[in-house]
């Protein structure tokens, strides 16, 4: 629970009190003071609501993270060995593919650099 909350509850608890002594009293200042103190503090404890939900937020993203990240491996690991696998399975086919992902990167990086056309004035 956060500080703000339990600021805000104080408050709040305390202007309505202290309206409901104006009422008695039938004063109006007392009254005003009162409703004001209540409102600010249930502003005060709205803030610290939503701090705090900002933080459960942040920590299930954490933990969400933290978990990707530690199977993160375990997914590597096995799509390597899936892939491993399947070379084993086919080894003229993945060759071939190999060949292909090189011929296409040795054409794009052996072309020329693109010039701007020229400009007549």
């Amino acid at each position: 629970m956060d500080k703000d909350r339990i600021a805000g509850s104080a408050k709040e608890f305390a202007g309505r009190v202290e309206g409901t002594v104006g009422d008695m009293a039938q004063d109006a200042k007392t009254q005003a003071s009162g409703r004001a103190r209540e409102a600010a503090g249930t502003v005060q404890n709205l803030y610290g609501q939503a701090k705090d939900a900002a933080q459960d937020a942040a920590d299930v993203a954490t933990g969400i993270a933290r978990d990707a990240y530690a199977s993160g491996g375990e997914t590597l690991r096995d799509g390597s060995q899936a892939l491993a696998r399947k070379v084993q399975d086919n080894p003229i086919g993945a060759l071939l593919i190999a060949g292909g992902i090189g011929f296409a990167l040795a054409l794009l990086m052996s072309r020329p650099a693109r010039r701007p056309p020229p400009r007549w004035r």
